[in-house]
């Protein structure tokens, strides 16, 4: 029986959505909360009650930033949840402390079937010491390179999938007299800059750890990257540039630009594009006329190549908590494989289309999926969706080597130390090497505190 039909069935019965009688309950912390999402997940979680009698499953928004401190204190006070929603970060550094039931996570990835999950998404969640997996992952954004497929075309330009094909397009298109601009990328101190920044760095791997912790930003690699991104940077629109220049192409000025998949319903809607189509934001844009087929003719590159693919997004996962209530595990991973079916993953899917993009391989290529309540998929057309999604197959950060996480990337990050190094490299034109020698001691004091 559908979602929606349980739903309409039980209203109209009158009927509770699970027996509060001896019941089992599993308590679920989500870092969705608003009051439309948390709505649409609560119906799920009470469909699986009804559909398990003596299972009730209690749902609790919990902010995505006092996620730490809150399992913190229930980890302290023995009161932890019996699953969480959280980013693979998070899931690693939890499963460090001994908190997370890797075995029962891996065991329902094995009975969902391994080989349906987006091979890059299984490694973000992969704990290397104990060869198990920390939580299951469930949804996600990827960043890539969005870009007018039909210039390219026209052009004959091979997509802007590797350093080289990246910067012949950029060059190609670049024409300031015109106000017409080669590519997007961050270029003033912010974490827009490093978002860009990083998936370079990936696919030359230049990282920040090695797998011993030993820090080793400051490379040869990284000094090619650093290099290649401020030459690159001379094709932006003018000044230190962040997201808001992505209204250059809404307004067909930009032939490239980097954007998370959240992006998809500004280029698809009208009314979601407003705010980048007006003069107010950049004195060199007039503003300009919605275009209906932007969307059909823009593509996303999600994977940069030079020395390895290299994919940059966001995963979440659904992790087991420890436990020694055995009823309570196995009630959680009931639920966890409840939510991987194909209703409950389209119905979260469609909470935030772009930004909650499936795991499931299978799910992602289904017109159910592609079938989004305002039509935004289908304005893109499904072999351009699959290619999006497809990115989770190479997703990397930095602050995950080889099933090993290091939380001092964390800091550097919230430190902005790459977006400041960038914006002293590109908009102060300082020598590349100068600037990395600059970041290396900025994170080298991070490192030993």
């Amino acid at each position: 029986m559908k979602l929606k039909t349980l739903t309409i069935f039980f209203a109209a019965a009158g009927l509770p959505f699970s027996s509060l009688v001896n019941a089992t309950t599993v308590e679920y912390w989500t870092v969705q909360t608003q009051s439309d999402r948390i709505q649409t997940i609560q119906i799920m979680a009470d469909v699986f009650a009804a559909l398990n009698p003596g299972i009730d499953v209690k749902v609790i928004a919990v902010d995505e930033n006092d996620m730490p401190k809150q399992i913190a204190a229930a980890a302290a006070a023995n009161t932890l949840p019996d699953m969480i929603e959280v980013g693979s970060d998070l899931s690693l550094a939890f499963a460090e402390e001994g908190i997370i039931d890797t075995k029962s996570s891996t065991e329902v990835i094995q009975k969902l079937g391994k080989e349906r999950f987006y091979s890059g998404a299984l490694k973000l969640v992969e704990s290397a010491e104990l060869n198990e997996y920390v939580s299951v992952p469930y949804s996600g954004w990827v960043q890539g390179i969005w870009y007018r497929a039909d210039w390219f075309k026209e052009a004959g330009l091979a997509p802007p999938t590797t350093w080289e094909s990246i910067e012949a397009a950029a060059k190609y298109f670049y024409k300031p007299t015109e106000n017409q601009y080669g590519i997007l990328i961050g270029t003033k101190a912010d974490n827009y800059a490093e978002q860009c920044y990083t998936q370079f760095a990936l696919s030359n791997d230049a990282g920040q750890f090695n797998k011993d912790g030993e820090l080793v930003f400051n490379s040869k690699a990284q000094k090619e990257v650093l290099d290649f991104y401020k030459n690159l940077s001379q094709y932006n629109p003018p000044g230190p540039q962040s997201w808001r220049a992505r209204d250059y192409y809404l307004q067909g000025k930009l032939a490239m630009f980097f954007y998370s998949s959240y992006i998809l319903d500004d280029i698809a809607l009208a009314e979601a594009a407003a705010s980048s189509l007006s003069s107010e934001n950049f004195k060199d844009l007039k503003g300009a006329a919605f275009d209906p087929d932007l969307a059909k003719n823009t593509r996303l590159a999600t994977t940069i190549t030079k020395t390895s693919p290299s994919s940059f997004g966001t995963l979440v996962g659904l992790s087991v908590m420890k436990n020694d209530n055995k009823e309570e595990v196995e009630a959680t991973k009931a639920f966890i494989e409840y939510m991987n079916e194909k209703d409950q993953v389209v119905a979260y899917s469609h909470m935030a289309v772009g930004g909650h993009l499936p795991m499931l391989r299978d799910i992602a290529e289904t017109d159910e999926f592609l079938n989004d309540p305002k039509g935004i998929f289908a304005q893109y057309g499904k072999e351009s969706i699959k290619e999006i999604v497809a990115g989770f197959d190479s997703i990397r950060n930095f602050s995950v080597v080889e099933g090993k996480t290091f939380p001092k990337s964390g800091e550097i990050f919230a430190k902005q130390i790459i977006p400041r190094m960038i914006y002293r490299a590109t908009i102060e034109d300082e020598n590349t090497q100068t600037s990395l020698d600059w970041a290396e001691k900025q994170m080298q004091q991070i490192v030993s505190e």
